[in-house]
């Protein structure tokens, strides 16, 4: 618990029940009662509220994101050297005062949004760019006090450094800045350099008035309904350039398409030839080798090829083979079936 905050509560207490017995005292003196104890304890109450709001007013609690500068009257520059460091300090009560800043981060705004920014209403910063062209410009700073140097701040601004340094610096500094470019870099080929120009500047500028700057936000960037009308035009002007310039380019192509489908056919009509005569020679060769062997075969075993003969006949046939000169419808070799007769006369 903030123990200034409470023994400032305290003290504020003691001030309203003194103020309270008080008038009980002077209602019983009224009514011509009795009032002697009634008056000890507005007394002792007066006395508590004296001590309390003594050691309220030396007593100051500094929060980590604060730093103190006190103003004192017995100083001769009327504020001490060294500003008050988080923690529970003590000031000489109802002679010195402290003014409490925040180190931590800060943004300002300015914006066309009339809900985004410090202030109501198109606040957005109108720029003129090297081509004459108007630009509106949201943006944000991000920045914090020194800690180091509250003192000369204070002694400088006060708790005036938002409204009246942070706000002109940066609106005076990008206007200066859209200034050196035209709207066609401020928009694409160069906003990144644009950002970072502001971003020097600023962080310089501030730091000589005890600010350090964190982050520059370039938030957006608009142009008037005239150009903004333009530059659609423009666009779709370009687009339909772009669409006529790709159906020339189809109809290039297409001759281009068709003769390469051509060469392909043709190429796998070559290929399937290829392989059709690969085939047949590979068949050829197969058969070629198969009757050299089959050649070999009946070379070594030469009965072999009647034996064939005999069994492509139907077995229901009964006939006697003669020997090869014989005057028969099958002139065979010299081979008899066992078992068979020679028939007189035939």
């Amino acid at each position: 618990m903030n123990i200034a905050a409470l023994i400032q509560s305290l003290s504020a207490f003691s001030w309203v029940a003194f103020v309270a017995v008080l008038f009980v005292v002077f209602t019983r003196i009224a009514r011509k009662q009795p009032a002697k104890g009634i008056g000890t304890l507005a007394f002792g109450l007066l006395a508590l509220a004296i001590i309390f709001s003594t050691i309220g007013a030396g007593l100051v609690f500094i929060q980590p994101e604060e730093r103190g500068v006190v103003i004192s009257a017995f100083s001769p520059t009327g504020y001490r050297d060294t500003v008050l460091q988080p923690g529970l300090r003590w000031v000489i009560p109802f002679v010195e005062q402290v003014r409490l800043y925040p180190i931590s981060r800060q943004t300002y705004t300015m914006s066309a949004q009339p809900s985004e920014g410090q202030r109501s209403g198109d606040d957005s910063i109108r720029a003129r760019t090297r081509d004459g062209q108007e630009v509106f410009i949201d943006s944000s700073v991000i920045y914090a006090i020194n800690p180091d140097q509250v003192i000369d701040l204070h002694i400088r601004w006060q708790d005036r450094y938002d409204e009246e340094l942070v706000r002109p610096l940066v609106r005076g500094i990008i206007r200066d800045a859209a200034s050196q470019y035209s709207i066609e870099e401020i928009v694409s080929s160069k906003r990144d350099e644009f950002k970072l120009r502001i971003a020097e500047e600023l962080s310089t500028k501030l730091a000589d008035n005890d600010l350090l700057l964190i982050d520059f936000v370039l938030r957006d960037i608009h142009f008037s309904e005239e150009y903004a009308a333009a530059v659609e035009q423009k666009q779709i002007a370009e687009q339909q350039a772009l669409q006529a310039q790709f159906v020339v380019e189809q109809k290039k192509q297409e001759p281009e398409q068709a003769r390469q489908v051509a060469q392909g056919e043709a190429d796998a009509i070559v290929i399937r030839a290829e392989g059709d005569a690969k085939a047949r020679i590979i068949q050829a060769q197969a058969e070629a080798e198969a009757l050299q062997v089959i050649a070999q075969v009946l070379a070594e075993n030469p009965d072999l090829l009647t034996y064939e003969y005999i069994q492509k006949l139907s077995p229901n046939v009964e006939v006697m083979f003669l020997p090869n000169n014989a005057p028969f419808i099958f002139p065979l070799p010299e081979n008899q079936v066992t078992g068979s007769e020679p028939i007189p006369g035939q």
